[in-house]
């Protein structure tokens, strides 16, 4: 996996359970390496990690 350019990290928790959510939806979870309610995970800033986010937003939040 290439290092970004930059080395900015987010940090984000989920805050939502993915039930009753599409698969997709709880598979971008498992990528993010979130599966629990209040379980933070930080990543590398990417431009597919922005994606991501987007994708499963109202689930998770970028903690400061």
């Amino acid at each position: 996996m290439a290092k970004a350019a930059s080395g900015k990290t987010v940090t984000i928790e989920q805050y939502a359970s993915p039930q009753r959510r599409p698969a997709d939806q709880r598979a971008t979870l498992v990528g993010l390496g979130l599966n629990r309610i209040r379980r933070r995970s930080t990543l590398v800033d990417t431009p597919a990690l922005r994606g991501m986010l987007a994708k499963v937003a109202h689930l998770v939040r970028v903690v400061e």
